[in-house]
C-alpha cells in the first residue's frame, strides 16, 4: 500500500510516522508514503500557493493549479490511474470514514491519494478535475487536512496483511472488551484492592467471550 499525501506541511507527519508500527510498516516496505508540497508546483518566486476567495470571506484559499500538478505527480507514479488509485478529498462536508471503508481500500487499491486542505480549502475546481471522494474523520473541524490523514493511513495500513503481525491484532475480526486486564492479579490503591474480574480467570473461554460482549 502507497500512501500518496498532498500537503503543505510534510514535516507535520515526521513524528508519528517515526515511531512504533507504523515506522516498522515502512521500514519491511509493508507500506510506503511519499509526500507532495503544492508549493513545489507553483510558477510564484516565492512560492505563493493561497489567494483570496471570490465574493470575499474571512481566510485564503488555496489555489487549484499547484493542488492538481501534485495530484498528478503522485498518479505518475502509479502503474493504473484508474484501477488501483483511491483520491480522497479530506473534508469536514465529506462522508464518514469507518473501519469499513477502510477494509475496502485495502481490498481493492494498491494507492491511496489524501489531499490535506488548510486556511479556508481547496479551490473546488480540483474536486470538479479528478475523479475524487470527499472524506471526513468526525463531526468537528481542524485548522487542515493532516491529522485526518494520519488516522486515515493509520486506520487502513493496520489492516494491510504483515503490518501487524497477528491477524488477530485487529480488533475488528474478533470479539475485543472495552476492558482488558495484566499482572497483577490484584494491586492495592489507597488502601483499596483492586482484583481482575475473576471470568478472565477461570479459563472458560465462551464464558469469556460472552463476558467481552457485554463490555
Amino acid at each position: 500500500m502507497h500512501f500518496h499525501i498532498i500537503t503543505l506541511f510534510p514535516k507535520a507527519f515526521s513524528s508519528y510516522l517515526g515511531e512504533s508500527i507504523i515506522k516498522r510498516s515502512i521500514e519491511d516496505n509493508k507500506i510506503k508514503v511519499s509526500f507532495y508540497n503544492p508549493r513545489d508546483f507553483t510558477k510564484d518566486k516565492h512560492k505563493r500557493i493561497d489567494r483570496p476567495p471570490y465574493a470575499g470571506g474571512p481566510g485564503m484559499v488555496i489555489q487549484a493549479e499547484p493542488v492538481i500538478k501534485a495530484v498528478e505527480a503522485a498518479l505518475k507514479r502509479t502503474k493504473n490511474k484508474k484501477l488501483n488509485t483511491k483520491i480522497i478529498f479530506l473534508s469536514p462536508r465529506g462522508k464518514q470514514f469507518t473501519n469499513d471503508y477502510a477494509g475496502k481500500i485495502v481490498g481493492k487499491y494498491k494507492h491511496v491519494i489524501l489531499i490535506c486542505g488548510r486556511y479556508e480549502g481547496i479551490d473546488a475546481r480540483v474536486k470538479k478535475i479528478f475523479k475524487v471522494e470527499e472524506i471526513t474523520v468526525g463531526l468537528f473541524v481542524l485548522t487542515g487536512g493532516e491529522l485526518p490523514a494520519m488516522f486515515i493511513l493509520d486506520v487502513v495500513a493496520r489492516q494491510v496483511p504483515g503490518v501487524l503481525g497477528n491477524i488477530d491484532s485487529i480488533e475488528e475480526r474478533r470479539v475485543a472488551s472495552s476492558e482488558v486486564y495484566t499482572r497483577p492479579e490484584v494491586f492495592i490503591y489507597k488502601s483499596k484492592k483492586y482484583r481482575v474480574p475473576k471470568i478472565l480467570l477461570s479459563g472458560h473461554k465462551a464464558k469469556i467471550e460472552e463476558w467481552k460482549k457485554k463490555k
